[in-house]
Order: structure tokens, then C-alpha cells, then sequence
């Protein structure tokens, strides 16, 4: 299989450069530490003192994404069951730095993608419980995106791509369950909210327990398929259905979606993920689950 890596920065970004701008426009917290904790596909986040994260666009595409993040999330935190970064300061572009960035809470925990939570079935409903409370008809003003809550058929064009790098059997099951999602009916209801990159990175587990959902940039309005997903990603099939239960607005047609969506996403996280083997995980792992036999 033909893997790339994630995106080049469109501006170099670092741990100086979020001091500085904290200097500039929040100096009551520019005394605190900054340490770097990631600098992934579209920021860098940059822990700052012991209850607050940086979040600094590291490409423009990226930028507009925090953007969404700023307006929406504060409006909709209220209303789920688990926490998510609705920012609690927000940075303006400046002459040195072109875009718009955040200070938002720090949840404790790691990834779900490192470490499993305690109790898969219980996790899994928590979740589904979770995507039940976010997904609510949005407003006409919702962020679209071009990738995320659309219909399936407008994906079609990098699945067969990426099923060209699969083994031969392989390729030929998920040919075969890409159709069948591809022929499952369309999402008939109004745009939904979306978190619109709900996968195992993305879901904090402390204390065994699922404790965050982050990452909200890609957040958006659409078909609920694209974040149910996420059942494929990190659970078995019993779990699936736990998850499936506690949501309780999953039709057969959506859920058949929501594989093709996984099927799709796996192909991208195996195919773009050179350079980051927690992605390429993710990716393995959703699509080994997504060609095992559909549960009853």
C-alpha cells in the first residue's frame, strides 16, 4: 500500500511563537509554562500550565477550522454529556501570525487509540449517548464541509483509490460492502450537528472511563452516518450494538452508511498516515472491523 505523510505546515509554527503571542494579546498567561504536545495534521497544541491547552493553526486550511471551533462549541457545550474544548480564550491574527487560535480547557486522560477503556460495552454507550445529544438539526449558518456528512457517493472516488492498494481478497470484500453502502438509502432527515472527525485520537479516556471528545475542527452539519463510524474504530461487534442501542435513531439504511463511512475513513488513515503510526492504527484496526460479518 502506497502511504504519504501528513500535510507540510504552511508556516512554521512552535512553543516561541505561542509565548509571544500570549505575551501580546493574553499576558496574565504568558508567565505560564508551554509545553509542546503535538504537532499534528492541521495544529500545534501546546500544553499551558495545568488546566489550559494552546491550539495554533499550523495551515490555513486549519485556521479556518479553529474558526468553527470559536463560534460553534460554546453554543453547544451546554447541551452534551461529556466535555469538550469550547475555548475559553481566543487569539487574534496578528502582522507575525496570519490566523485565528485558542486557548481551550486541558481534559486529563489519553486517547482511546493508546489506551482502551475499562469497560468496552459501557464505553461504547457513553458514546453512543453522546452522538445521540449531538446530533440536532443545525441552522442554515452551519459550517459546511467537503468531505464530512455528505452523501457517500461523493467519496467514492478516493475509496476505489485506496481499495487499488489492497491485497486481492481484501479489495474484493470491500468492494463488495462499499456497495452495499453506496445502495443503502440516503440520508432523508435535515443536516445534523456533526463532530466530523470522531475517531479514536479524538475520544480521551481517564480512569478507565471515557472522559472528553475533542478535536471539533472539522465540525459540521449533515448525514449522522459520518460520525457513527466511530463504532467501527474502536469496538467489537457486541459493543457496536451497545452503541447502536444507546443512540436509538440508527435505521438499518444509516447504519449501513455509517460501515461504508468507516471503510471509507480506514482508507485514508492507512494511506496518509506515514508518519503517524497511531493514525495508520486507527486505520488498521477500523478496516479488520469493518470486513468481519455484519452483527445481527
Amino acid at each position: 500500500m502506497t502511504v504519504h505523510g501528513m500535510p507540510a505546515a504552511d508556516l512554521p509554527v512552535s512553543a516561541g511563537q505561542v509565548r509571544r503571542l500570549l505575551g501580546e494579546q493574553h499576558p496574565d498567561l504568558a508567565g505560564l509554562p508551554v509545553e509542546v504536545l503535538a504537532n499534528g495534521w492541521d495544529n500545534l497544541v501546546c500544553r499551558l500550565g495545568t488546566e489550559l491547552l494552546v491550539r495554533l493553526p499550523r495551515r490555513a486550511l486549519a485556521a479556518e477550522l479553529v474558526a468553527h471551533e470559536q463560534r460553534w462549541l460554546p453554543e453547544l457545550a451546554g447541551r452534551l454529556p461529556l466535555p469538550v474544548p469550547a475555548p475559553v480564550r481566543v487569539g487574534r491574527r496578528t502582522d507575525r501570525y496570519p490566523w485565528p487560535w485558542s486557548v481551550v480547557p486541558f481534559f486529563p486522560g489519553r486517547a482511546a487509540a493508546v489506551s482502551a477503556p475499562d469497560d468496552p460495552g459501557s464505553a461504547a454507550a457513553t458514546l453512543g449517548g453522546f452522538l445521540r445529544a449531538l446530533h440536532t438539526p443545525a441552522p442554515a449558518e452551519a459550517p459546511g464541509h467537503p468531505s464530512r456528512g455528505i452523501p457517500l457517493a461523493g467519496r467514492a472516488e478516493g475509496v476505489l483509490s485506496g481499495l487499488t492498494h489492497l491485497a486481492p481478497a481484501d479489495r474484493a470484500a470491500a468492494l463488495r460492502i462499499w456497495e452495499a453502502a453506496l445502495a443503502a438509502p440516503a440520508w432523508a432527515g435535515p443536516p445534523l450537528w456533526l463532530h466530523g472527525d470522531l475517531h479514536p485520537a479524538n475520544i480521551l479516556v481517564d480512569r478507565g472511563r471515557i472522559g472528553a471528545v475533542i478535536d471539533f475542527g472539522d465540525i459540521t452539519a449533515g448525514d449522522p452516518a459520518t460520525d457513527l463510524s466511530v463504532a467501527w474504530m474502536l469496538f467489537t461487534a457486541g459493543q457496536r450494538a451497545a452503541l447502536r442501542r444507546a443512540y436509538g435513531r440508527a435505521d438499518d439504511a444509516t447504519w449501513e452508511r455509517a460501515r461504508g463511512w468507516a471503510l471509507a475513513l480506514s482508507l485514508v488513515f492507512l494511506t496518509r498516515s506515514a508518519d503517524n503510526p497511531l493514525m495508520h492504527g486507527i486505520g488498521e484496526r477500523t478496516f479488520r472491523a469493518v470486513l468481519e460479518q455484519r452483527p445481527r
